[in-house]
């Protein structure tokens, strides 16, 4: 099986000492955030056919880099977007997570590191010329060190949009979707990644797909099964329209990523993702301490708001 490190919530930059756990012990509990039930899954390396990283920030992960390498298949995808200081609260500047990101990819290989540049939200102050930019400046200081990126236009959910009527009071205001752009800006980009030996792929945005921009899939099975000799098949299993990915297991839970992304999709809100935050434990078998109790609370705490 394929397991994701993971989309719910940046594991790597605020709970390795918690998956690192559950890895010597061979086992985690994770939770189906639908019927909100507990499952525990075997982490032996027999049973795991990769670990899929996902993170804004492998600074963390990094002391234990040899540890994994020696249990299993590893797979990175790094998400860098310039977007630090703009709408990522607590995202580590480009200085200092391009280094980690050169220094992950000499430690594996550059086929095993993928870079997201995703999503781009575009507003007044981050209009198509800010993200022509950020791209360039990233990837010419990519080039050799990954292969492939990834990137999505924002989807502007509920929860998202709330996030951005509060910024209005600042001045920042979204521009309406324009699909004619969109593609131009996504064939802009692609070009300018080919200059520097790196593919683009469109997550979820499969009107962007062109001579330029291939289909993305954050779980790629076939991808996944040729990079490590796999010789097998791999399940889709999407998770919204357009997605590709393959059947996976993710051990995050929504609600616990303090990072603080104004577009952010898995969490409620910052007092909630805090909360759970300072609760969890590198002990618990599951991330929230409490175990599921505590994710029938999360989900009991949304209803309130309405926000489900």
């Amino acid at each position: 099986m394929i397991i994701s490190v993971s989309r719910r919530t940046d594991i790597v930059a605020f709970y390795m000492p918690w998956f690192m756990n559950r890895v010597r012990a061979n086992k985690a509990v994770y939770y189906n955030p639908f019927n909100f039930k507990g499952y525990e899954i075997s982490l032996k390396p027999k049973d795991v056919d990769v670990l899929v990283f996902i993170s804004k920030d492998y600074q963390p992960l990094l002391p234990y880099l040899d540890e994994l390498k020696s249990r299993y298949n590893l797979y990175f995808h790094y998400t860098i977007t310039g977007l630090s200081g703009i709408f990522e609260e607590r995202v580590p500047p480009i200085e200092k997570t391009i280094p980690s990101f050169k220094e992950l990819a000499k430690r594996t290989s550059s086929k095993q590191v993928e870079w997201r540049f995703d999503p781009i939200v575009l507003t007044n102050i981050t209009p198509p010329e800010f993200y022509r930019k950020k791209f360039l400046q990233i990837a010419s200081r990519l080039e050799g060190y990954t292969h492939r990126c990834y990137f999505s236009f924002a989807t502007i959910y509920d929860k998202v949009k709330r996030n951005f009527k509060k910024l209005k009071k600042k001045g920042i205001q979204l521009m309406e979707p324009d699909l004619k752009l969109w593609r131009q800006l996504a064939d802009e980009l692609a070009s300018l990644g080919r200059r520097y030996g790196i593919q683009l792929y469109s997550c979820c945005n499969d009107f962007l797909i062109s001579d330029m921009v291939k289909k993305g899939r954050c779980i790629d099975g076939e991808h996944l099964s040729q990079l490590f000799n796999l010789n097998k098949k791999f399940h889709t299993y999407p998770t919204r329209e357009g997605c590709g990915c393959a059947k996976c297991v993710d051990l995050g839970v929504y609600d616990t990523c303090p990072h603080g992304c104004i577009y952010c999709y898995a969490n409620v809100n910052k007092q909630i993702t805090w909360k759970n935050y300072k609760a969890h434990s590198p002990e618990e078998e599951l991330l929230i301490k409490g175990k599921i109790e505590v994710v029938k609370r999360l989900k009991e705490e949304r209803e309130q708001m309405s926000l489900f």
